[in-house]
């Protein structure tokens, strides 16, 4: 497993199992098992995913066994938008962690920079007029809340995800704990080169979500309306995998792997978690990376227009056109 190192000394593998929309128990834990036994060490979950107590299952049953020891694992979680609030971030970090049945959390993002109000008694978002109610809560209050538990030792590194440019330099600027990660959706078709650039610039490591196009992004909205685009079917690609004698997904994988991008492509299916994995015996040429940079279709397949109204909604980095769907984050 390759890996890149991160401003904490931590080593993030470049390939991880995604757990977005992975909710039935039985099916992610056939998954993380596969993931497990060959190979994965790097799990990414959240939150708002709703599946940290079935993960927490399974790391407990291969850590408790001696089959993995914690410190080979490297396992990434996000704050929810209703947490924002100083005095919420220990308790939702506290709740994680006893799901996961983990001392701390290698990495841990704020998932979005658009902090929502919560229902009383829980992490619920509040909702008015059909809508999320917005907080404006700066993210240096949170990142603050945030440093207090990184210097207990309950996470080990902090980052952001969904940020644009200008927050996250911003963030950057305020902050003692600098970011060590950025999370947010990339792939041939938003292949962000501006942000990755400034996220090497300041030594935050990238992460890739969706590295595949997010094929099965719709079943989370059947009835949305999502932008159209599926890199696994781009001529350029098709003809890179049969010259390789790998599958499109492997040559998007390994793609932005080569450009020392972390990818956590999502799958139940055991087949698929192993061909993500089997990317690290062959390299991409130049030539080939010169090709797929230049694919011209330019798509953000995630939009999070429910946000659009908040006051912190990063327009130039998350808005993709006048398209308005029903409310997703990944």
């Amino acid at each position: 497993m390759e890996s890149v190192k991160l401003n904490t000394g931590a080593e993030l593998p470049l390939l991880g199992l995604g757990t977005w929309q992975a909710k039935d128990a039985t099916e992610l834990t056939v998954a993380l098992r596969t993931a497990l036994d060959n190979g994965y060490r790097l799990i990414d979950t959240a939150f708002l995913y709703q599946n940290e107590s079935v993960i927490g299952q399974v790391l407990h049953e291969y850590i408790s066994s001696g089959k993995i020891k914690r410190e080979e694992l490297f396992i990434t979680s996000k704050l929810t938008f209703t947490a924002h609030a100083p005095e919420d971030v220990e308790k939702c970090v506290e709740q994680q962690l006893s799901a996961l049945q983990l001392d701390y959390i290698d990495l841990y993002l704020i998932h979005t920079p658009c902090p929502f109000q919560r229902q009383e008694g829980s992490f619920l978002p509040e909702i008015k007029d059909g809508q999320f109610v917005p907080v404006l809560i700066p993210h240096i209050e949170t990142w603050k809340a945030l440093e207090k538990l990184f210097h207990a030792g309950k996470l080990r590194a902090l980052g952001v995800s969904n940020f644009n440019g200008r927050q996250l330099q911003e963030l950057y600027d305020a902050v003692e704990v600098k970011p060590s990660n950025q999370q947010v959706e990339c792939h041939i078709y938003w292949p962000q080169k501006e942000l990755h650039d400034l996220c090497k610039k300041l030594n935050v490591s990238f992460t890739a979500y969706a590295p595949l196009g997010s094929p099965g992004r719709k079943a989370a909205r059947p009835d949305g309306v999502w932008p159209e685009g599926d890199p696994l079917v781009d001529p350029v690609v098709v003809s890179l995998a049969s010259h390789y004698h790998k599958t499109p997904a492997q040559i998007l994988l390994r793609h932005l792997i080569q450009r020392g991008i972390s990818v956590i492509p999502k799958s139940v299916n055991p087949d698929r978690v192993i061909e993500n994995i089997s990317v690290f015996d062959f390299k991409l040429t130049d030539e080939d990376i010169h090709k797929l940079d230049a694919v011209e279709t330019r798509v953000r397949l995630f939009v999070a227009d429910f946000l659009s109204k908040h006051p912190y909604f990063p327009h130039d980095d998350l808005s993709s056109s006048s398209i308005k769907p029903k409310p997703t984050i990944h």
